[in-house]
């Protein structure tokens, strides 16, 4: 089962790496992994894909919350989430299929960033889920190259509850 856990670091060198060797030396698998800067200075968000039954992810959440650079760790897997990712996909045309490529991309509400006489790149944001779906209707058109950046994801509503005593201390 996939699992969504975001984790909160202290912006520092090697935090990144950290991460990234304990997953590689435990053997857990990474679906997708992604990093950027948070509302509070020196704080970055790291949302982390991976699978394993209950109690794999429960010694990945504990390995993550003894890394040093470490804040917070929430697994998102079983709470409420907004989660999204980004995917750039480019399909080779023939005459005749344009607008059917540009119909399907309206219907995953997709933008159009780059067309030629040769090819049309998509860029479609959303769900996981959607994401994949836009590129199984895409596939018989021939996807030529595609880029996704893995899933970003927050917990949802009334579940958030700022820690706040933990990131004041890291703050300098």
């Amino acid at each position: 089962m996939k699992h969504t856990i975001s984790l909160l670091v202290e912006n520092s060198f090697g935090a990144f790496d950290r991460v990234a060797t304990m997953f590689s030396a435990k053997g857990f698998n990474l679906h997708s992994i992604t990093i950027g800067e948070t509302e509070i200075r020196d704080i970055s968000r790291m949302t982390i894909v991976t699978s394993g039954d209950d109690q794999i992810i429960g010694q990945v959440v504990k390995q993550l919350n003894r890394l040093i650079d470490t804040v917070k760790v929430y697994d998102l897997t079983k709470n409420d989430r907004t989660e999204r990712e980004l995917a750039l996909i480019t399909v080779l045309y023939q005459k005749g299929v344009l607008e059917e490529l540009k119909n399907i991309n309206d219907i995953f509400r997709g933008k159009v960033v780059d067309i030629n006489n040769k090819s049309i790149t998509l860029e479609i944001t959303g769900p996981p889920a959607k994401i994949n779906a836009a590129v199984n209707v895409l596939l018989p058109y021939g996807i030529k190259e595609m880029a996704r950046s893995g899933t970003v994801a927050l917990r949802r509503g009334e579940q958030i509850k700022q820690p706040k005593k933990e990131l004041e201390s890291t703050k300098v």
